[in-house]
């Protein structure tokens, strides 16, 4: 697939904030030094996605990442941090611009998974 962001998608596992279940999505993310982001652009639906909501209610989880598990604690990006990193997730895949565009009055958070 011509533009396919190779070796960009990451596993993140979650808890259910109301049902306690442990789920995994792929999500494409964007490499800050020893960091990662992710967007939770829910293809620009008006609601955030699930796993979002789920990393508020249980921020410390698990990533993993090249074959590699690594345990992360989850938090939204300031407002600064989102500015920042927005363009790097526009870059790498172009639909996000149009996620933003389609979201209207929701303003797509960055969510930034340090190392614990």
């Amino acid at each position: 697939m011509p533009g396919h962001p190779q070796g960009r998608i990451l596993l993140l596992e979650h808890v259910g904030a109301k049902s306690g279940i442990r789920r995994t999505s792929p999500l494409m993310y964007v490499a800050d030094g020893a960091t990662v982001a992710v967007a939770a652009s829910k293809a620009g639906q008006p609601e955030h996605p699930g796993w979002y909501h789920n990393l508020l209610a249980h921020p410390e989880t698990t990533i993993e990442l090249g074959g590699e598990v690594r345990a992360v604690r989850a938090r939204v990006a300031d407002e600064a941090e989102r500015d920042r990193l927005w363009p790097r997730f526009v870059a790498m895949v172009p639909d996000f611009e149009f996620y933003q565009r389609r979201a209207a009055s929701r303003t797509i958070p960055v969510v930034i998974l340090e190392p614990r």
